[in-house]
């Protein structure tokens, strides 16, 4: 059944939001997964911060090209569905790259990170970023490195002071 120009119009709007109120996407080709694999990927992708819609090519191609993102006419091929990432994409990309190796007919085509078109290859690269918490962490240690060897090297002569006036006080 045919949807009529409204209608589309409706589903132009939802798409174009998406887009807009995500962090980044990940668009994939997804022929052949059976209901019980997709339904698996929408829980994934959401538990990751994220929601899994399937698209209509010819509709995605025309919001894409409104948004001024460049895609090659083959990335409309076959089914898509898009993996949009609400909070932090790399958990998203990480579900989508995991399920693409569980079941084969899943194919990352391409992606969105900050509103501009990455190759599959970025987005597989994103897939094996630590989670943000532990990026955090690591990047505090490396900022606080330095300081904290500060404090030392500069307690150090206090510290070595006081066991000086100490053993002289106990040998008294």
């Amino acid at each position: 059944m045919a949807i009529t120009r409204e209608q589309k119009e409706k589903v132009l709007v939802q798409y174009r939001e998406w887009l807009e109120n995500s962090q980044g996407a990940v668009i994939m080709e997804y022929i052949g997964l059976d209901s019980k694999a997709i339904e698996q990927l929408r829980r994934q992708v959401r538990e990751a911060g994220g929601e899994f819609h399937v698209v209509k090519n010819t509709l995605i191609k025309r919001v894409f090209d409104a948004m001024e993102m460049a895609f090659p006419d083959t990335m409309y091929v076959e089914s898509t569905g898009i993996a949009f990432a609400f909070e932090d994409v790399p958990p998203v990309a990480k579900v989508v790259s995991d399920l693409s190796k569980e079941y084969e007919v899943i194919k990352i085509k391409a992606g969105i990170l900050d509103g501009q078109p990455i190759p599959p290859e970025d987005v597989r690269a994103l897939a094996s970023l630590p989670p943000l918490p532990v990026m955090r962490a690591q990047l505090l240690g490396t900022i606080m490195a330095p300081a904290s060897k500060l404090v030392r090297t500069l307690a150090e002569p206090a510290r070595g002071l006081a066991a000086v006036i100490k053993a002289h006080a106990e040998q008294e």
